[in-house]
């Protein structure tokens, strides 16, 4: 318990806020992460909505119209396909209007990461950008919204982007369960896109050789509970816990993860490859909802790609194939065509031991229900490498 004291106090010290504050919940109330930002919710009296599941948090966000709330990745990036399908579905002048309205807002997000101002043209561009096309947007989240807090996984950086650009401010933390949760996190004080932000006040953290991330402090665990072994790997004699993530710290203090040690592909030639800045990227994509990269001790990389239904049924519905089931979609040469495109695009111009040489589209989601993921949705690789054996091992098939 006062393990989670600790933290919560910090993050408290970090997040402006108060009584006055109506907060959404929607996450399991076991996980840590919802749990540590819910007892700052309660220290600070602000009120608590839970909404009634996932699939109604459109619904729930208007009519809670929220100040704060807290998310993992999975949703923002669920939140910005969705406004990219309104704006596909625009008129081809609508289109434009939102890539340059898009454009001038991060070049003015990007002046402000520099800490300058945007001068006069570009701040009466962005000024009647902010009126025609951003605040329409925002509206989706109410009209009272303040900030949103993203953690359980990592958030790619052009999602971020994205959000803070049209005026949605996503602050990026960093954790573990067994540190209760929080080591770091991006705040309104203190924030640079493309990491986790600052250390924690009272947190210590160090990056190891071999890049792993050590921390060490109040918010660490006393260990796992009749398991001394495991203990002793993860806390070394001197506090230090192994948090078996790599990551940097810049010289403003900022720290970036770059991957986790155990998820780091070792192909067959022994070059080592992170399966998540590929995924992240591959994301970006409409067309992709869920891609997982896999090769370790194989030759070669290759992807399980879960399309993004919602777009692959409009695509197909305006190409004459809307009466396919989901199976025949995925199995049909011209959707395959789309997929070859969206790798052909991440392979080029990478080294030879990140291209993706082979993948295969699957018809169906990675659910937690089906225990692919966990209640954060982030991917079981080892449940996925099992349950897809027969697949995967098609695409090395005459390796």
């Amino acid at each position: 318990q006062s393990n989670f004291v600790s933290n919560m106090l910090a993050g408290c010290s970090l997040l402006p806020f108060d009584s006055t504050a109506v907060t959404m919940s929607f996450l399991p109330l076991a996980h840590v992460f919802e749990r540590l930002v819910e007892y700052c919710y309660y220290h600070r009296g602000a009120t608590v909505a839970f909404a009634e599941s996932i699939d109604k948090l459109r619904d729930n966000l208007g009519e809670v119209n929220p100040h704060i709330f807290g998310a993992v990745p999975r949703v923002y990036e669920k939140v910005y396909a969705r406004v990219m399908d309104k704006v596909d579905a625009g008129s081809p002048a609508k289109q434009r209007l939102f890539r340059t309205a898009i454009g001038v807002a991060k070049e003015v997000l990007h002046l402000r990461a520099e800490k300058k101002t945007p001068g006069g043209a570009l701040a009466l561009q962005h000024f009647v950008y902010e009126r025609l096309v951003f605040r329409k947007i925002r509206e989706a989240l109410g009209t009272r919204f303040r900030f949103a807090i993203s953690g359980g996984a990592p958030l790619a950086k052009d999602l971020a982007e994205f959000f803070w650009a049209i005026g949605v401010e996503v602050y990026e933390g960093y954790g573990l369960t067994e540190t209760s949760p929080v080591i770091a996190v991006n705040c309104p004080s203190a924030w640079k896109l493309g990491t986790v932000g600052r250390v924690m006040p009272g947190v210590e953290v160090k990056i190891a050789e071999d890049g792993e991330i050590l921390t060490r402090g109040p918010h660490v665990m006393k260990g796992y509970f009749g398991r001394p072994e495991a203990t002793a790997e993860t806390i070394d004699p001197d506090g230090w816990l192994h948090t078996g993530d790599i990551g940097v710290l810049d010289e403003e203090g900022f720290l970036r993860i770059t991957d986790r040690k155990k998820e780091i592909i070792v192909n067959s030639n022994g070059k080592n490859v992170a399966p998540a800045p590929i995924e992240c990227a591959l994301k970006g994509d409409p067309f992709v909802a869920q891609p997982v990269v896999i090769g370790d001790r194989r030759k070669f990389l290759s992807c399980l790609i879960v399309p993004n239904f919602e777009k692959l049924r409009e695509w197909a519905t305006k190409n004459g194939l809307g009466a396919l089931s989901d199976e025949e979609l995925v199995a049909h040469p011209r959707v395959e065509q789309i997929y070859q495109g969206i790798v052909d695009r991440w392979n080029e111009g990478k080294p030879n031991e990140q291209l993706i040489h082979a993948f295969k589209l699957l018809p169906k989601e990675l659910t937690i229900d089906g225990g692919e993921l966990t209640p954060t949705l982030k991917v079981k690789r080892r449940i996925v490498d099992q349950k897809f054996r027969s697949v995967i091992d098609g695409l090395y098939k005459g390796d």
